[in-house]
């Protein structure tokens, strides 16, 4: 996870492509950086809520999503539009 402003965001690389969604779960705030990644599905380590890593939706709560931040790479940094 790293910190932009007062936000936390998790920052995943998934197939070399990296994404950058809210860090908190909107189940009861895991930390979604920690959780195990299975192609572009993140689960949250605390109860097992998943999230599409590049759209932010639940998989397990229609109607619920996640932020996700555009990324991109410029002269060896990571930049995150929060």
């Amino acid at each position: 996870a790293v910190n932009a402003g007062n936000k936390e965001i998790a920052l995943i690389n998934s197939d070399g492509h990296l994404y950058a969604i809210d860090n908190a779960c909107k189940h009861r705030g895991g930390p979604l950086a920690e959780g195990d990644l299975d192609g572009m599905s993140v689960t949250c380590p605390w109860h097992g809520w998943q999230f599409d890593i590049a759209s932010g939706k639940c998989h397990n709560m229609l109607g619920v999503t996640t932020c996700c931040y555009p990324v991109k790479v410029e002269g060896g940094r990571v930049l995150i539009d929060v």
